[in-house]
């Protein structure tokens, strides 16, 4: 039985265009013996979809999980639609249409068997993969079922009967991924690990400034070399989203390419980045917070006159760094051009977006390429970008046999599309009752004119907007060469950072608890949200402070906040933060010693991401990742721009946390909502910076107001 089921394409709002006519959406195989393989669509990258899509179908259609297989599909776009991974979007767009998508199959399934009793449908109930009639005592598997079931018209998807969440066996039950052998025994599943026969290796070296050209090289010195079949200049454009201009070596080795890449002498063109500088962009940052801002994004009140009425009132200028994405699996693409066509093996987050791309920068016609989807080794929204698809599809496209393009590690940190780096000036006020009256922030970052550089953004209603009755977010932009993308949590991953710290300075201010301060605000009638809402990665318009008050009491429950007897040199830290449509709530634990150690003692998180769970053991598992990320960008993690390049280049300079820095537990515990559920590969990660920052605040009397803490002489505990 081969089972497809029709969505329209306005259901998926995501970035990626839809089909222009609905094709099936996801395909059930149920085989003869009972076994049912349920095809994965997005692109897996450690955030567990590959099994929870499979999960919520296998449900609905009411078969053991043991009997289910699950394949990967490659990218196509006249069978699935939205086949891309970010944003934490996969549950949120998938929820109802995989549901219905398993519903619909055990509908078909039960009309069959009536059929064959010659009884009412509405006397035919399923189990475990049988369709059993009660009043006969009779059952048949879905396996004798499945070539009966093939002939029947697919029913309406709105008019399927779906299962009472009391009813679920798989949903909500944890989950081994379907990988976790392969990984752990070390297949070669993931795109670095591709191979096939004749392939040869290229590297493609590009200039060590952004968006600069190459004019020259030592091509025949290089040709010459052991292995080395192609060596080649590269014209190129401008988009730092796209192929730029550098140098391609193609070897019979992987070694054969790095080796004769150290010994290429390129003369470039570098381009007006190459006066660009970290150093200068925070100089420019503070001069412009002096002069009036570019454009007022929202403005409630009268701030100045609040302000001046303050009995407290704190000035803070805050600020976060770029940051690389780091995956573990650096970028990679193999790809093949033969007789008019292309293959393209990636691990893109993307690949809709990079057969896009490359068929605009070939000119070969979308339908003459064809890309399979690799697991990928971390993405973090580095993937998002597919500039490493179009750069193996041009090398492939010019010597027409199997070629793998793979970065170094070098390559990876220094042509990334970082986090932004931001700069917030803050000035905001407390009444005598130790009520937030007036908050203003002049946030400064990159952009032209009324555009933010990619995820440089923040929305206008970015909580505390909306519960500080004189409120005003003002912007200024600086123009900016270095290429900047989504990092895991774009935009939340820095912008918490600020807001709750600034936050938890006003609470000191106030005298106030630094959680019933926040209950205060979250307590506050807020002013009313927007018809539309601003650019950028942070909260949406809709954000509800009753959930976030939800998940704000139950951390302070389960971390006993403020009733802990803490030893000396150990402080606790509070923050909250809505993003990708999570509310989040988390408490550190954190002691720092006399020569600024720190360690995270543990972690509580509480989470709501609406009505289900859908794989709780996938789901810790990326509440605990995000929590260690996040303590790498909090320690670890700055890449520095000098002469228009990043300064780091590998791990020894972009430091992770090391197992032994990680808190030795973090607990996490999730607060069920009658909201649909939604996604948690990002929301956990922001409010953890803010928290352990707070609470080294505790501990030191020292407030923390850029990042990361190894510039202020802080390091690790061991």
């Amino acid at each position: 039985m081969l089972l497809g089921l029709y969505f329209k394409p306005s259901a998926f709002p995501q970035n990626q265009p839809a089909p222009a006519v609905p094709v099936p959406n996801n395909f059930i195989r149920i085989a003869p013996d009972g076994i049912v393989t349920i095809v994965a669509k997005n692109p897996e990258i450690g955030q567990g979809v590959k099994v929870s899509l499979p999960m919520i179908i296998a449900d609905e259609l009411d078969v053991d999980w043991k009997d289910v297989r699950i394949e990967q599909a490659d990218l196509d776009n006249t069978k699935y639609a939205n086949q891309s991974a970010g944003g934490s979007t996969a549950i949120a767009n998938s929820w109802n249409p995989m549901r219905q998508v398993g519903a619909a199959a055990r509908q078909m399934l039960i009309a069959a068997a009536a059929q064959t009793w010659s009884v009412p449908e509405s006397e035919c109930t399923t189990s475990s993969g049988k369709v059993l009639h009660a009043t006969t005592k009779r059952s048949l598997p879905y396996g004798q079922l499945a070539a009966k079931a093939a002939t029947l018209t697919p029913p309406d998807l709105k008019t399927v009967k779906l299962k009472d969440p009391k009813d679920y066996k798989i949903i909500g039950t944890p989950r081994a991924g379907v990988d976790n052998l392969a990984i752990v025994t070390g297949k070669p599943i993931y795109g670095i690990d591709f191979t096939v026969p004749g392939m040869l290796w290229a590297v493609f070296a590009k200039c060590p400034v952004f968006g600069g050209k190459a004019v020259s090289a030592n091509l025949d010195a290089i040709k010459a070399m052991p292995g080395v079949r192609h060596a080649f200049l590269v014209e190129g454009g401008t988009d730092l989203n796209g192929l730029l201009s550098g140098v391609a070596i193609v070897a019979d080795r992987w070694w054969q390419t790095k080796t004769a890449r150290e010994k290429l002498e390129v003369k470039w063109d570098e381009g007006a980045t190459a006066s660009q500088s970290s150093e200068g962009f925070a100089r420019q940052a503070e001069a412009l917070a002096k002069e009036k801002p570019m454009r007022s994004l929202r403005s409630d009140g009268n701030v100045e006159a609040a302000l001046s009425s303050g009995v407290k009132v704190v000035e803070a200028a805050y600020s976060y760094p770029f940051v690389a994405h780091a995956s573990l699996e650096p970028q990679n693409c193999t790809a093949h051009f033969k007789d008019g066509k292309l293959e393209i093996w990636a691990p893109s987050q993307t690949p809709q977006g990079g057969l896009n791309l490359v068929a605009r920068t070939t000119g070969l016609a979308p339908t003459d390429i064809k890309l399979h989807l690799t697991r990928i080794g971390g993405g973090f929204g580095r993937r998002l970008s597919n500039d490493y698809v179009v750069e193996a599809a041009w090398i492939a496209k010019q010597i027409g046999v199997p070629v793998k393009l793979l970065w170094t590690r070098e390559d990876d940190m220094t042509h990334d599309f970082y986090r932004p780096a931001g700069f917030h000036f803050f000035k905001g006020g407390v009444d005598g009752e130790g009520k937030l009256i007036a908050w203003r922030n002049h946030f400064v970052t990159f952009g032209a004119g009324d555009r933010f550089s990619s995820s440089a953004g923040i929305n206008a209603t970015e909580f505390p907007a909306r519960f500080v009755p004189n409120f005003s977010l003002d912007t200024s932009v600086m123009a900016s060469g270095v290429p900047t993308g989504a990092l895991r949590a774009p935009g939340s991953n820095g912008i918490a950072f600020v807001m709750q710290s600034f936050i938890d300075e006003l609470a000191q201010a106030a005298g106030k608890d630094p959680v019933q301060f926040r209950y205060a605000l979250l307590d506050t009638t807020p002013l009313p949200l927007p018809t539309t809402g601003g650019p950028g990665g942070g909260a949406p318009i809709g954000f509800n402070a009753k959930r976030m008050r939800g998940v704000l009491e139950l951390v302070v429950a389960k971390s006993n906040w403020g009733k802990r007897n803490l030893p000396k040199g150990t402080g606790e830290g509070v923050a909250f933060h809505f993003s990708h449509a999570g509310y989040f709530a988390e408490v550190a634990d954190v002691s720092v010693d006399s020569s600024n150690k720190v360690r995270v003692n543990k972690v509580w998180v509480a989470a709501d991401i609406g009505s289900q769970v859908i794989n709780p053991l996938n789901a810790i598992n990326q509440v605990q990742g995000s929590i260690i990320e996040g303590l790498s960008q909090l320690m670890g993690y700055q890449i520095t721009i000098k002469n228009g390049r990043a300064v780091e280049q590998n791990f020894d300079q972009f430091t992770p946390v090391r197992i032994s820095e990680a808190p030795p537990e973090i607990e996490t515990h999730f607060l069920k909502t009658e909201f649909p559920p939604t996604g948690l590969g990002e929301p956990a990660l922001p409010p953890l910076l803010p928290a352990v920052c707070n609470a080294i605040f505790a501990v030191t009397g020292t407030r923390i107001r850029s990042l990361p803490l190894s510039k202020h002489g802080f390091s690790w505990a061991k």
